[in-house]
């Protein structure tokens, strides 16, 4: 059999809790020491322990980084799902077990080869401490894994080293493990098998990091002082990795005192209110959130609009409604995102699609803010935030400034004659601000959510109400020009294709195997709400658009819709909402369909 290297899916089943995330982790890291590109991805339940855990690798010498159906390899060490997880291989893969009990009859497959280890077997006179059998069980079949894939051995046991520098009591029991799977499968098993990886130079300069840290980490690079949140899966890691680099880098070097504040609240609305306070008072503030905290925070993120006041949100999307399933990923926040609150309100949207795009946004949403005066939401998703990925190295500018808008200082206050707040003096419908105690007798205003005219003085006068809400439609329009602008990349293609956020994982594949099919798209990657010209310039110059989106209701065709006046027959809805991310078979397969359903036309060459 042909050997093919570098090209398949390999799937952990585990329960949850029970120690596998570090060994899985560590195949991973392991491949993209060698130059291999891998995408992972962590599927977990939301309890705290026992129910079934599942971590896929993704292996592609191409650099396919999104979900593909189907597993190559199983390595299926949890009962409870072992029905599904053999049913999920690919006719011609692998199941990999720990045979120490025999294999159930009605659980074998005829298209598929069996790989039993009898690792319980194996462990059982070397460790005598039951918890350590528990444990090492994993790091057993990882070292059985070294052998059938050619997994270069030094840097497997280089990173436990590195891991657990310092504390040889436990490298070497965990180093023992491996090498007794790993002698095994040279001893009882054909090893390596035609599915197997080799050394590559498929990296480049590119890290591996999950989104949610990279947001973190950008958010201080941006300058932010304060994080106000409420745990909810799955943001939380987003205030943790502030915290962790705030502790690091926001620290007085003379004092040693912080420089920054941290809140947990008692509620999302309390940790938004929080934003909003220190954002008044000049704080670059931020919070992060999923999709019920955005519910519930509508109530302050409308005061924050009408008031102009800054904010930024990280909303990392899970599916929903309600509470959904916490720990699954879905695109489904975007109409509650793009218009939280009652009456005539829209709000900036940010749409990262990669960790480097988390690290940019994490600065440039607070830069929006403060020159729009305005709340500004990053909408992520449970798949970039929480899973390591392949990612563009970071990169700052150290002559970078702050974008802190238009505020005006003691001096510039000494020039006015009298200040109005929400007058719109240059002409883009934003107004200037102050901070507290700029100035002992100049530039005060009442902040209301309640209408005022221009120098915000309450008043329910129908004029100046309509002015003012005028006026923020013009700032609307002033945020289409600063926004991050969509990618396109247009050619001769009749029809197109819309994506944003985590639907560019697996896009590029999908478009090679529909170019096989003699099927040409031109891209465009959505990346902010408001659309910039180059979005609606896209859909007007195409027959047909697919919207590629992770939501039942189609959301971002419906914002499509609504905002750019298109006629809803040209954008033809690509969904996906099971709470996995969408495959680039999944993509393929319904944009494919409708080609043959409705009778477009193809390139004039299909390959062969």
């Amino acid at each position: 059999m042909a050997v093919k290297y570098n090209d398949f899916v390999i799937k952990f089943a585990n329960v949850n809790g029970s120690g596998s995330a570090s060994a899985n982790g560590m195949f991973a890291k392991a491949l993209f020491r060698m130059g291999i590109p891998v995408a992972t991805r962590n599927i977990f339940p939301s309890n705290i322990q026992g129910l079934p855990t599942w971590f896929e690798v993704r292996v592609s010498a191409k650099g396919y980084m999104g979900r593909r159906e189907g597993v190559d390899i199983m390595v299926a060490m949890n009962a409870e799902s072992f029905a599904e997880d053999v049913a999920s291989i690919r006719p011609g893969g692998y199941l990999f077990y720990d045979n120490t009990k025999p294999l159930a009859k009605e659980l074998r497959r005829g298209d598929i080869q069996e790989i039993g280890v009898p690792i319980a077997e194996l462990l059982l006179p070397e460790f005598a401490d039951p918890k350590q059998r528990s444990l090492f069980k994993n790091i057993t079949y990882l070292g059985v894994l070294t052998a059938l894939l050619n997994i270069e051995f030094d840097v497997i046991t280089g990173m436990l080293s590195k891991q657990y520098k310092g504390k040889e009591d436990l490298i070497k029991p965990n180093v023992r493990a491996m090498e007794l799977g790993r002698r095994y499968a040279y001893e009882y098993l054909q090893c390596p098998l035609p599915i197997q990886v080799k050394r590559m130079d498929g990296i480049g300069d590119r890290i591996m990091v999950d989104g949610n840290t990279a947001a973190a980490l950008g958010a201080v690079y941006g300058g932010a002082t304060v994080c106000a949140w409420y745990p909810i899966t799955p943001s939380t890691s987003v205030a943790e990795g502030f915290e962790r680099y705030t502790s690091q880098m926001r620290k007085d070097q003379e004092t040693g005192k912080s420089k920054y504040a941290i809140v947990q609240a008692e509620d999302e609305l309390a940790a938004i209110g929080i934003v909003i306070g220190a954002a008044w008072n000049g704080a670059r503030s931020f919070t992060a959130t999923s999709g019920p905290g955005i519910s519930l925070m509508s109530e302050f993120l409308r005061l924050a609009y009408f008031a102009e006041i800054p904010a930024v949100v990280w909303d990392i999307q899970r599916s929903g409604p309600s509470t959904g399933m916490p720990t699954r990923t879905q695109q489904g926040d975007i109409i509650s995102a793009a218009y939280a609150s009652h009456g005539d309100t829209r709000h900036v949207v940010l749409f990262p699609s990669t960790p480097r795009e988390c690290f940019d946004f994490g600065a440039d949403a607070l830069d929006l803010a403060d020159r729009l005066q305005t709340p500004v939401l990053v909408l992520s998703d449970l798949e970039l935030g929480m899973n390591d990925n392949l990612s563009e190295p970071f990169s700052w500018d150290d002559s970078r400034e702050y974008d802190r808008g238009k505020v005006l200082d003691a001096e510039a206050l000494e020039k006015v004659q009298r200040f109005g707040r929400y007058l719109d003096v240059d002409g883009d419908g934003i107004g200037y601000r102050t901070l507290p105690g700029t100035h002992p007798t100049k530039g005060a205003f009442f902040t209301r959510g309640t209408s005022r005219d221009e120098f915000a003085a309450y008043t329910e006068s129908p004029d100046a109400y309509q002015r003012n809400m005028e006026r923020l439609l013009k700032k609307w329009d002033t945020a289409k020009t600063l926004v991050p602008k969509a990618e396109v990349a247009t050619g001769s293609h009749r029809n197109g294709v819309l994506y944003f956020g985590t639907t560019a994982l697996p896009m590029q594949e999908a478009l090679d195997h529909l170019e096989d099919e003699g099927i040409g798209l031109d891209t465009c990657r959505i990346r902010a709400f408001p659309f910039d010209a180059g979005v609606e310039a896209f859909i007007r110059g195409h027959e047909k658009i697919f919207v590629v989106e992770q939501n039942r209701d189609g959301q971002m065709r419906q914002l499509l819709v609504n905002e750019l006046q298109i006629d809803p027959a040209r954008l033809i809805p690509v969904l996906y909402y099971a709470g996995l991310s969408i495959s680039a078979d999944e993509i393929h397969s319904q944009i494919s369909a409708c080609f043959s359903a409705h009778k477009l036309s193809r390139l004039t060459e299909v390959k062969s």
